[in-house]
């Protein structure tokens, strides 16, 4: 919002410190904090020490306030500034809140869904997220991965990065062959229904699981399989590959449901197999001890790194020579980086994975990887249900994500049923959909990543409070403000009246949107867009209970129109970096 002015009066004060006999420095700004007016500040503190390191008798505190006072005195200023003032060695510099209001409104329409994002920055940033298991089900625990990677991905996307959304998914192991073996015993030709595919394979595993606990002549059963699958044997590959196809095309399904996409999957089988070899070169390299078969391959970090109980021991191998995640994910992150000349990898996984991670990194780096200290975990908690009774594929206590979807739509078409029941049925329930997404995935981002969720029906359909159909109903009330006034948006005009105390804090919001998606992007933390975002609708709805706008005299008619298009604009931008949408009516 002030880049253009802080280069025109950089330039000016540049030029000043010259005819002072002062080598100029970069200057710092600062935004000074809102209290009804708007403003830049600049410290001299800097310039005044460099001029004392450079062998010249200056008094720091003192140098530093005589520059400030001279700048201030002699800085030339546009129309759009109010005011220049020099405090003990700073230079503050006070925008007329008149011309700053209508900047920002004017910024906002003009700029529509673009505002708020940065230029290109020319950085490849890949963001792996999601990474479900096949022949398992989906629940709510993976929901809370899946809408934190697609949000930071949107916000680094919109901050100017180029980002590649990608999905590694565990289609081996012995998750998969204990699936197998079940299916071929107990279900053979049996095909998934239309809907709920995910909710079918789920119930199929949690029963093998049973299955494969209940005796060890079952276990038994189950090993044998996996020696099959392990030779390759035809037949279980074919019902491998078409069992896995089954799982892809449901997770699709849910992932265009809730708006997500990759551009690019991943499967830990394409990577086992490198995986051994990447092993061995562990092994060559000396940094990996083969101790097969008493033992497993391993990597002791802290013996080679010096430090005490902060990396411990990487296993690579088991001892029969199977693969661990650790022996696929090596190569995966060499393949990552070769493959797209990443800058940056994110990794969106459980907090329980910190060490393995924090290890895997580490072994990348020792082998002489340098953009291994470019990969970086974005921990989450787990989401517990009310209770505090955590979520598991094999256990009974899972809420699977189409009945969480399902439960969610019926309750927001009450929502929509009160308010518009004129509505076809059709219509009701598209909005209903969008409500109901929204409350879902707001409610796992309105709260910090590395904090437990407790799931909430209450709280995640809360209408009057911090929630999406609350937010969402902002962006609404204001469409049907602009809606009685025929969405003729007027054109900008100077502002010759007073404004309100809830406009110049509506539009202070507006103004602090670009910095909140800078600071959303710098920290990972779509946390800090989901607050604004409630700030801003709680602004609008204080400005729209004091502040009547199509009644207003015909000036400030004018712009509070364009203040309402302005904020329905910056709402719709915020949710959808956050993967919500805004219907047109509720």
């Amino acid at each position: 919002m002030f880049e253009k002015y802080k280069t025109q009066i950089e330039e000016q004060i540049t030029r000043l410190l010259v005819d002072e006999g002062v080598e100029p420095v970069a200057i710092q700004w600062s935004i000074i904090p809102f209290s009804g007016q708007w403003g830049l500040a600049t410290s001299f503190f800097q310039i005044a020490a460099q001029e004392a390191r450079s062998g010249k008798k200056v008094n720091v505190p003192q140098r530093a306030i005589e520059l400030a006072e001279i700048t201030a005195r002699k800085i030339q200023l546009s129309a759009d500034f109010e005011k220049c003032e020099a405090v003990k060695g700073y230079l503050n510099l006070y925008f007329d809140s008149k011309r700053f209001s209508t900047m920002v409104v004017d910024q906002v329409l003009n700029e529509k869904d673009k505002f708020g994002s940065a230029p290109d920055t020319h950085e490849r940033v890949m963001v792996e997220f999601s990474q479900p298991n096949t022949h398992k089900s989906f629940h709510v625990g993976h929901l809370r991965n899946m809408v934190l990677g697609a949000a930071v991905s949107n916000i680094l996307e919109f901050e100017g990065n180029e980002i590649i959304r990608a999905n590694y998914l565990g289609d081996i192991g012995l998750h998969v062959i204990t699936w197998l073996w079940n299916y071929e015993n107990f279900h053979e030709g049996e095909k998934p229904p239309s809907e709920n595919t995910t909710n079918w394979i789920g119930n199929l595993y949690a029963e093998a699981v049973k299955r494969r606990e209940e005796s060890e002549e079952n276990e038994d059963a189950i090993r044998r399989y996996f020696k099959a699958w392990d030779t390759h044997d035809p037949e279980i590959e074919a019902l491998w590959r078409e069992t896995r196809q089954w799982s892809l095309d449901a997770f699709e399904q849910l992932y265009d449901t809730l708006g997500i996409h990759f551009d690019k999957l991943y499967f830990e089988s394409e990577v086992e197999h490198e995986g051994k070899g990447f092993v061995e070169r562990l092994i060559e390299q000396g940094l990996a001890k083969d101790e097969r078969p008493q033992g497993a391959v391993i990597i002791d970090l802290d013996a080679i790194l010096g430090t005490k109980e902060e990396y411990r021991v990487l296993v690579l191998l088991r001892s029969d020579g199977t693969s661990l995640y650790a022996t696929k994910d090596l190569p995966l992150a060499v393949r990552k980086f070769e493959e797209f000349q990443l800058d940056r990898s994110i990794y969106v996984v459980d907090v329980r994975q910190s060490l393995y991670l924090k290890q895997i990194f580490k072994v990348l780096e020792l082998m002489g990887y340098d953009w291994a200290k470019h990969c970086q975990h974005l921990a989450y908690e787990i989401v517990n249900l009310p209770g505090n009774v955590t979520l598991a594929s094999r256990e009974g206590t899972v809420v699977l994500l189409e009945d969480l979807i399902y439960e969610a739509e019926k309750r927001a078409k009450v929502i929509v049923e009160q308010k518009n029941p004129e509505l076809s049925t059709e219509k009701k329930r598209e909005i209903a959909r969008k409500i109901a997404l929204g409350s879902i995935k707001y409610s796992l981002l309105s709260r910090d990543n590395t904090k437990i969720v407790t799931f909430d029906w209450e709280s995640a359909l809360d209408v009057n409070g911090q929630a999406a159909p609350y937010i969402q109903y902002a962006a609404v009330r204001a469409n049907s403000i602009l809606r009685k006034g025929k969405f003729e948006i007027p054109t900008s005009e100077e502002i010759n009246f007073e404004l309100a105390e809830k406009e110049i804090a509506l539009v202070d919001l507006l103004s602090r949107f670009p910095q909140e998606v800078k600071k959303a992007a710098y920290e990972l933390r779509p946390l800090q867009i989901a607050n604004y975002t409630y700030d801003l609708a709680k602004a609008f709805n204080d400005f729209y209970t004091h502040c009547p706008v199509l009644t207003a005299e015909n000036e400030v008619r004018t712009f509070r129109l364009r203040l309402v298009a302005a904020t329905k604009q910056t709402i719709i931008n915020s949710l959808k970096l956050l993967g919500i949408e805004v219907p047109e009516i509720m």
